[in-house]
C-alpha cells in the first residue's frame, strides 16, 4: 500500500478521531492537575519549607547586569538579566507529572476493574477448544461462535453456541426440508 492509502485507511478507521479526543481530554486533564499542584499542593508545601512560592527556588549561576544580587524572586533575577538554575519550577512540573500519572493510573485501574466485573458477571468463560467463529447455516457468513442470531441475515442460530443446520420449516421444498 502507498503512504497516502495507508494514511487514508488510518484516518477513516477512526483512530485519528480517537487520538484527537484523547489528546483534548488529556490536555484538559493536565490543566486540572497543574491547577491542583500549583494552587492547592505547592502553597502549603512552600509555607512548610519557609517560602511562599515554591517556584521561586533557584540557584544563581551568574548575576545580572541590570541589578546586583540578592534577588527577592526568580522574576526579579530574570528581570535583572541573571542566569538561573530553576530547580523549584522543575520540581513543580515533576510533581504535576506525578499527580497526572497517579490519576491516570487510578482511572485505568478503575476502568479495568469495572470491565473485569462486567466480564465476570455477564461473560462466559473461554475454553481453549472453542472456535472464535462459526458459519451461519442460512447465509453462510462467519458469525461469532456464541452468537444466537446472525448479524448478516438475522436468522436465529440457537443458544448452544454450536454450528446449526437450517430449520426444515424454512427451507424450500425439495431442499431437504419438509415438503
Amino acid at each position: 500500500m502507498s503512504l497516502l492509502s495507508d494514511f487514508k485507511a488510518f484516518a477513516l478507521r477512526g483512530n485519528l478521531v480517537d487520538l484527537a479526543i484523547g489528546f483534548t481530554v488529556g490536555a484538559a486533564f493536565t490543566t486540572v492537575a497543574e491547577s491542583l499542584v500549583d494552587d492547592l499542593i505547592m502553597p502549603p508545601l512552600g509555607l512548610i519549607l519557609g517560602n511562599t512560592d515554591f517556584s521561586d527556588y533557584y540557584l544563581l549561576l551568574r548575576a545580572g547586569d541590570a541589578a546586583p544580587p540578592p534577588y527577592e524572586t526568580l522574576e526579579a533575577a530574570q528581570a535583572a538579566g541573571a542566569v538561573t538554575f530553576n530547580y523549584g519550577a522543575f520540581l513543580t512540573s515533576l510533581l504535576t507529572f506525578l499527580v497526572v500519572a497517579v490519576a491516570v493510573f487510578v482511572l485505568v485501574r478503575l476502568v479495568k476493574r469495572a470491565g473485569d466485573a462486567v466480564e465476570d458477571e455477564f461473560g462466559e468463560p473461554d475454553t481453549p477448544d472453542t472456535p472464535d467463529t462459526k458459519k451461519c447455516a442460512y447465509c453462510r457468513e462467519n458469525v461469532p461462535y456464541q452468537a444466537s442470531r446472525c448479524p448478516n441475515c438475522t436468522s436465529f442460530l440457537g443458544t448452544d453456541g454450536g454450528p446449526l443446520t437450517p430449520d426444515a420449516a424454512v427451507l424450500p421444498a425439495g431442499a431437504g426440508g419438509a415438503a
